[in-house]
């Protein structure tokens, strides 16, 4: 897990340093879709979420753990917030995310939760945790 918390890490630090200057935040891809600060937003919500399934799949396994995106973004006003404050969440949910992921106990990687929303899907933590950075990459790679 040391290596993932390594390319989240990297992730994180070349999103703060090279992009979010560049980015319209107001912007919004088509009708109907997030606009670039409720992608920040729903990644912020993506990071509370993972945070609780790595956290608790030390201690224990088999519970469910789902997000409801689309509700999540509209119930927290991502739209209506400043980017500033978006961004230093953001970045301090991840900082503690490869915190966690850096000293994760060796023995429990293989722990699984189950993050189905219609029917059970059962993912262990190393997935969960390479899943998490591909999902962040995707949604980074739309900000335009």
């Amino acid at each position: 897990m040391k290596q993932t918390a390594q390319k989240l890490t990297a992730v994180i630090d070349d999103f703060l340093n090279l992009q979010i200057s560049q980015i319209n935040w107001e912007n919004q891809a088509a009708p109907g879709k997030w606009t670039n600060k409720q992608i920040i937003g729903h990644l912020i919500d993506s990071a509370h979420i993972n945070l609780q399934r790595f956290v608790r799949c030390t201690y224990e396994e088999g519970f469910k753990l789902i997000y409801l995106q689309e509700e999540w973004v509209t119930a927290q006003h991502y739209q209506a917030a400043d980017i500033t404050g978006l961004l230093k969440l953001w970045e301090l949910v991840n900082r503690q995310i490869v915190r966690v992921l850096a000293n994760y106990p060796a023995d429990r990687t293989q722990v699984k939760c189950d993050n189905g929303r219609y029917e059970p899907s059962f993912n262990t933590v190393a997935f969960l945790a390479e899943d998490y950075i591909v999902h962040m990459q995707h949604h980074l790679n739309q900000l335009s």
